[in-house]
């Protein structure tokens, strides 16, 4: 019996070298197999008239082997895994997805009882998927400008230039499916502003915008990944983004990262072997993205790629550029939505800062849409409601008086100045009491004049400003006062009014020498007074 089997091609060069005469000797030293294998195949050889004349083509010879040769392999007594008992429960978690080291702690929680190792629950789970038939990989490849695949990655910590801190770092990385070539940026978060940020940048740095995206399940882009009962939701801010450029958003399913794997492993991988080894120790996120870009023309654009074997930058200027979608006018404004409730004080809060809503909207959710440099807020319905500049800092206030009751915006307006001005308008006598209640000590009594203005709305103007001059007349300009007159109808009664102005052109009824006669004649008759 022949004990150990030959490739085919082996066997045809064994055979091309009996027919040579070279020795067992020689062939078992250039072949790598035993002597006791050589004279099995010589004898086997002998019997089929294949030691001489022409040889048969590799599949004729493999075929008369198969058909006349026993091969016996050596037997071994098998081991019994310890965990050979939870073999179809482990095949199940792995199609689920689960990994070796998961599949070990759930066979722990589920039985108490199991004693198996972490190192025998790999073993199977590779005996497993070994004698599993494998799944076909289809390569897919898509037309000019048709896709676009991007991803985050881990790079490690850099300095935060603003703090000289190090900080976690990721790396975004857009690859265009068709050219191969890229765009990269190292960032600190995967924060929604960040996510859309980094697509505007990468859509400038192309020149143009591919027809789909196809992207990972992260939360700054999807809401609700796909499952059987649900369709994907995505984040309003990215649905807004797509509509601004004109891509379609294509999810991955979950746990099929291999629907983008131009951007696994020739984007995000690739760079991390290739530039993450060659940036200086402790290097700043400003420092980083210099050389990135410079990396990703220089070097990523101009090798030779492994799937397309053309250069990235080449195929994609000649090819690809034209096929993308042409960029907007104006770059997005990256903005956040968020749904907050409007407070009794009229206001949503929104990062610690403040924005005010119609009152009629008390209580009510409401949509908070952040760009850059304005805060827009929608009803549920999406109606627009409101719009205020964004805060620049925490606990900046901003109040539109519409947005209020009439007389919360009034009393919210009115300062001193503008109280004293708006009583000036109403009249001299008006404006002379109000400057005498702004100015009284040490009661602060503006709230006084205030309530004064306000009677000019229920009696109007002419009878307060009427109201304030008898006021002053007789020394009280309390608010008691002028509004008992008012109500009493007495600022036009004639015994509260100020006496006439005497007249500018009175003249003495005498001449001064009358005068003089008079007191004259008065000392001549013994002290007789003139009237």
């Amino acid at each position: 019996m022949i004990q150990w089997r030959l490739t085919t091609m082996n066997l045809h060069e064994l055979l091309r070298r009996l027919q040579a005469h070279d020795s067992e000797r020689a062939i078992s030293q250039v072949m790598q197999i035993s002597r006791n294998t050589i004279k099995d195949y010589r004898e086997w050889a002998k019997a089929h008239n294949l030691l001489s004349g022409p040889l048969p083509d590799l599949p004729t010879l493999e075929a008369l082997r198969a058909e006349t040769v026993t091969v016996e392999r050596p037997t071994r007594h098998p081991n019994v895994s310890s965990v050979e008992a939870y073999r179809a429960e482990i095949a199940e978690l792995l199609k689920q997805g689960y990994q070796p080291r998961s599949i070990w702690s759930l066979l722990q929680e589920r039985h108490p009882g199991f004693v198996g190792s972490e190192q025998s629950v790999w073993r199977l789970t590779k005996s497993i998927r070994g004698s599993q038939v494998p799944e076909v990989i289809v390569r897919i490849e898509t037309a000019p400008g048709e896709v676009a695949q991007v991803d985050f990655g881990f790079v490690g910590a850099l300095v935060d230039p603003r703090t000289g801190q190090m900080r976690k770092a990721w790396v975004f990385t857009i690859v265009l499916a068709y050219s191969r070539h890229m765009y990269a940026e190292f960032v600190f978060d995967q924060t929604v502003v960040t996510w859309l940020l980094c697509h505007q940048h990468a859509f400038e740095f192309f020149g143009g915008v591919p027809q789909r995206v196809v992207l990972d399940n992260l939360k700054a882009a999807i809401i609700q990944a796909y499952t059987r009962d649900h369709e994907v939701a995505v984040q309003q801010a990215y649905r807004e983004c797509a509509e601004h450029y004109g891509f379609l958003i294509d999810p991955c399913l979950p746990r099929k990262p291999q629907h983008k794997g131009k951007v696994e492993r020739g984007g995000v991988g690739y760079l991390q072997q290739s530039l993450l080894p060659l940036l200086p120790a402790n290097a700043t996120l400003t420092e980083a993205n210099r050389r990135l870009q410079q990396w990703l023309v220089a070097t990523a654009g101009l090798r030779v790629h492994g799937t397309t074997r053309e250069v990235p930058l080449t195929r994609f200027e000649q090819r690809e550029r034209a096929a993308l979608h042409p960029l907007p006018r104006a770059a997005y404004d990256p903005a956040v939505w968020k749904a907050c409730t409007l407070y009794r004080d009229g206001h949503v809060t929104f990062e610690k800062a403040y924005y005010s809503a119609p009152y009629r909207l008390l209580g009510q959710r409401l949509w908070v849409r952040a760009g850059l440099q304005t805060i827009r807020l929608f009803t549920e319905q999406f109606e627009l409601v409101a719009t205020h500049p964004r805060a620049t800092q925490p606990g900046q206030r901003f109040t539109q008086p519409d947005h209020l009751p009439a007389d919360k915006a009034e009393a919210l307006s009115l300062t001193r100045s503008s109280c004293q001005a708006q009583a000036n308008a109403i009249g001299p006598a008006t404006g002379q009491v109000v400057a005498e209640l702004l100015t009284a000590r040490p009661v602060d009594r503006f709230r006084t004049a205030v309530r004064v203005l306000h009677l000019a709305t229920d009696f109007t103007t002419v009878r307060l400003e009427k109201a304030c001059q008898v006021g002053l007349i007789h020394g009280d300009v309390t608010y008691c006062t002028l509004k008992r007159i008012l109500h009493d109808g007495l600022e036009n009664t004639p015994s509260l009014q100020p006496p006439p102005a005497a007249p500018e052109d009175l003249v003495f009824a005498r001449n001064a020498d009358e005068l003089a006669r008079a007191i004259l004649g008065s000392a001549s008759m013994g002290g007789a007074t003139w009237n």
